[in-house]
């Protein structure tokens, strides 16, 4: 393997990912794996007891590429506690903590395409590895030598260094501790789920076999080609799932992206529920159906009802950048009640420090079944009382990624004193540029880190405003473009 392809071996804020056959390789696989064990190890000195929980999705080899990592393991004398099939990202993550593991590795691009496949790494907690545990490993994976120590398949599972297992039973019950399946089965729902060929199939329906619910799913067959949509619970991807819940009458869709950490949904009208709704749902169930309380984590692209939500119910707030890796380490050293960011990605308190959307699902459910009215109605009653607030987003193509330090400047500096009519209030600048409202609505512009795109946020009172605000902001990045092209440093 040349060095142009070893310097691709890159970890983002949630691993590492490639495109299957051109960077994601077995060959670059074993040098991840060998990379992760040798941290492991310098971590653990020579612990013999060290265990590695090892999960993968639905994509195409990545059973392949969990028994290679394995492999790779029992080859340094470590446990690979490997699922027996395709399992959901929560499920992996709540073993390494029920078990503790000193790491644990999911196969899995998430909600990317299909052609992409993916590498997670998770702390003893379940959360993301921090930014230091990467460090960690890039360091390793820029060594001169990185000898790959592996052992035969057969081999390793003849000396119990290889170990398989099913990770749902044990994360199922948990779940049972994190919400009223009682209320759930007297609730009697018809409910529509979608797993989107995606890992979470078949996790809904088995928890909810125990109660009286009737549930169809749909998209969750072994298909790595994802039916040729990306899995990634937005609207354009779930015609089916609207489809299916007005056609079966049901009260509810949950969709879940590629390996079940993220979750959307459909109302009984067959309108998508975003996951700002989901979260200003299930906070306010938290607190006001269960009593529950705690600090509120949200990222800077998350909805202004969380906001009015903690400011009610006096609850400690907290925003960050964008990332569920920041909201984790706020999981880990206070008392979260709540914490989600604007891809769907949510937790609650007593949970694994990581986004779960067959959790969240159910929390939906509860929320469903004990607010004895249908979910659009419930929105109603939530932006009656903490709205309105409405919601969009734009993905502006580039040319070419800028640095994010030349648009934060350029951006702050074109701020205008006014936007959509509205006097502008302040200015954050710890994720791209947000300019904050004086009626409480808020536009956000910030470069993507790993591919040419401007993502422009907006939220607004009406749905008006929200078009207006996220017109202008396409105005804003294209002035920085254009100065951009003028050759302006």
């Amino acid at each position: 393997m040349g060095t142009a392809r070893e310097a691709t071996l890159r970890f983002g804020t949630d691993g590492w990912r490639a495109v299957i056959a051109e960077d994601f390789t077995f060959a670059n696989l074993q040098r991840v794996a060998q990379a992760v064990t040798h941290h492991l190890r310098e971590q653990n000195g020579t612990a013999a007891d060290l265990q590695v929980v090892v999960g993968y999705d639905t994509r195409f080899l990545s059973d392949r590429f969990a028994a290679e990592v394995s492999c790779v393991l029992a080859g340094n004398g470590i446990v690979a506690w490997l699922t027996r099939s395709d399992a959901p990202t929560p499920s992996i993550s709540h073993n390494v903590r029920a078990r503790g593991a000193a790491a644990g590795i999911i196969i899995t691009a998430s909600h990317n395409p299909p052609r992409y496949n993916g590498f997670k790494l998770k702390l003893p907690s379940g959360a993301a590895a921090t930014r230091a545990e990467i460090m960690g490993i890039e360091t390793a994976l820029r060594a001169d030598s990185l000898p790959i120590q592996r052992m035969d398949y057969g081999e390793a599972l003849r000396r119990g260094l290889i170990q398989r297992f099913d990770p749902g039973w044990g994360y199922y019950e948990h779940l049972g501790t994190l919400v009223d399946l009682d209320a759930i089965s007297d609730g009697e729902l018809r409910v529509v789920v979608d797993a989107m060929w995606g890992a979470g199939r078949h996790a809904l329906p088995a928890v909810l076999s125990r109660t009286r619910s009737q549930v169809l799913e749909i998209r969750n067959a072994l298909n790595p080609g994802f039916g040729g949509v990306h899995p990634e619970p937005i609207l354009r991807y779930l015609n089916e799932l609207v489809a299916a819940v007005q056609r079966e009458r049901a009260q509810i869709g949950l969709a879940m992206d590629g390996d079940a950490d993220r979750i959307g949904a459909i109302d009984a009208q067959g309108k998508f529920v975003s996951p700002q709704l989901i979260m200003a749902l299930a906070l306010r169930h938290l607190v006001e159906s269960r009593g529950q309380s705690g600090a509120v984590v949200k990222t800077v692209s998350t909805t202004m009802l969380l906001d009015r939500l903690a400011r009610k119910h006096d609850l400690p707030l907290h925003e960050t950048q964008i990332g569920f890796n920041h909201i984790a380490e706020w999981m880990l050293r206070e008392n979260v009640l709540l914490g989600g960011e604007e891809s769907g990605g949510i937790s609650i308190q007593g949970h694994i420090p990581e986004g779960d959307g067959i959790l969240m699902g159910l929390i939906l459910l509860e929320i469903l079944a004990l607010g004895r009215a249908p979910l659009h109605e419930q929105i109603a009653d939530l932006q009656r009382e903490y709205g309105p607030a409405h919601y969009d987003r734009h993905d502006a193509v580039l040319d070419r990624v800028l640095p994010r330090e030349t648009w934060q400047r350029r951006l702050t500096d074109a701020a205008p004193a006014r936007l959509v009519g509205e006097t502008l209030h302040s200015l954050d600048t710890q994720d791209g540029v947000k300019f904050r409202l004086a009626d409480g609505g808020w536009l956000l512009i910030r470069p993507s880190g790993t591919e040419p795109v401007l993502r422009i946020y907006a939220e607004a009172p009406d749905p008006k405003a929200l078009a207006a605000l996220l017109e202008e902001g396409v105005a804003l990045g294209e002035a920085v473009i254009q100065k951009e092209s003028g050759g302006d440093a």
